[in-house]
């Protein structure tokens, strides 16, 4: 049995973590025994999952200390400092892990510069995959990185074609090492347990958003919500009984309910926060907006879309465009131009009773993306096969 390490030090709960754990769910539960899979946790980012892994038979590889309940996760700045203390009390734990356990295959998804940096000096046997997600800035420090690395990187993965494109575009690695490999984001049995939640409250709580238009995502700078807030106004002057839900939470909650206030939509728009099953208000819903300003292909839309829920969508990097088809899966509105988004609101208001091709091509996309899916195209690429 071939032993698989995940190296992704998560801060905040961001699609990469669910990435993780799907991928890591996918490879143990349908390899049949051919692989063990182990993730790394550096200082309890893994903590709160475990009864997950442990249900999944995928080892925890401890490190010693555990300080993540202390380390600051928002903002840029401050992630950073975090990132650079687990950077630095990673060192010899992973050198050590590298050495004594020597793993067939390390998947690296976060912090990916520690490791790299590692297998440069001492050259491990272990086969180290690059997983390449969101949209990356190749500054000078990680181009020179990578460049100097490619030939000790086993494969690079990116979860969008387009992405996949621009690396390649960009002659860092060598053509044969790099591999689309969609994300795991349909757990189709976790989706069966969501939908047929039984509480009461909950329930009710969903009861009370029916029919709203709805957006899901942290409330951070990346999801765009103000401007999405400001076209929601700019829709409501011709229809004010709509209502928009957004599902998040972050560190501009505050901003974004003082601009809700502002602009006297206390009444239209609500921000609802610490929900962890979104799938029964995708179930009540009239169509998600996704605002963002970059996505890696965007977690939310491929749910939403195999909840048979119609997509609206900014035409951001990177992945929203491929996944919609260009606009022949749901709308794709010009990302942060005035009036864009609340003309394609007032289009599907119009034209709601007749998208029902849109909606069938979306969910047929959605379903590249479920974890059977993805251990498939996963396994092609730990076997070397083309």
């Amino acid at each position: 049995m071939k032993t698989i390490l995940y190296w992704s030090p998560c801060l905040v709960k961001v699609g990469t973590v669910k990435s993780t754990i799907n991928s890591a769910i996918a490879l143990s539960k349908y390899s049949k025994n051919k692989y063990k899979v182990k993730i790394i946790n550096t200082c309890g980012e893994w903590d709160e999952h475990s009864d997950i892994f442990k249900k999944n038979n995928i080892d925890l590889i401890e490190f010693k200390f555990k300080f993540f309940s202390y380390l600051p996760k928002n903002g840029f700045l401050k992630s950073r400092i975090s990132y650079l203390i687990i950077f630095i009390f990673s060192i010899f734990p992973l050198l050590n892990v590298l050495k004594k356990d020597k793993p067939e295959f390390f998947i690296m998804h976060l912090l990916t510069s520690l490791p790299i940096i590692l297998n440069n000096i001492f050259k491990f046997e272990t086969k180290f995959i690059l997983r390449i997600s969101g949209f990356p800035k190749l500054t000078f420090f990680r181009k020179f990185l990578w460049s100097i690395s490619s030939k000790n990187i086993f494969k690079v993965t990116c979860p969008t074609q387009d992405l996949l494109t621009q690396l390649r575009n960009k002659k860092i690695f060598e053509l044969e090492k790099t591999f689309y490999l969609q994300d795991a984001i349909i757990n189709i049995q976790d989706y069966l347990t969501k939908i047929r939640i039984q509480d009461k409250t909950f329930l009710d709580k969903v009861q009370n958003y029916n029919n709203h238009f709805l957006a899901v995502g942290r409330l951070t700078k990346q999801k765009n919500y103000r401007f999405l807030i400001s076209e929601f106004c700019n829709y409501l002057k011709e229809n004010k009984k709509e209502k928009l839900l957004i599902i998040g939470d972050g560190e501009e909650k505050d901003k974004l309910n003082d601009f809700i206030k502002k602009k006297n939509l206390s009444n239209n728009v609500f921000i609802l926060s610490k929900i962890t099953n979104v799938y029964p208000f995708m179930k009540k819903s009239k169509a998600l907006i996704l605002s963002s300003l970059w996505e890696e292909v965007g977690f939310v839309i491929v749910e939403a879309a195999f909840c048979n829920l119609f997509v609206i969508s900014t035409d951001c990097p990177n992945g929203p465009k491929e996944f919609l088809e260009n606009g022949n899966a749901g709308y794709l509105f010009e990302s942060n131009k005035s009036n864009e988004l609340k003309d394609k609101i007032k289009k599907f208001v119009i034209e709601e009773k007749n998208l029902k091709r849109f909606k069938v091509k979306a969910k047929k996309n959605s379903s590249n993306y479920t974890l059977f899916r993805h251990h498939l195209s996963l396994k092609k690429i730990l076997s070397n096969e083309k």
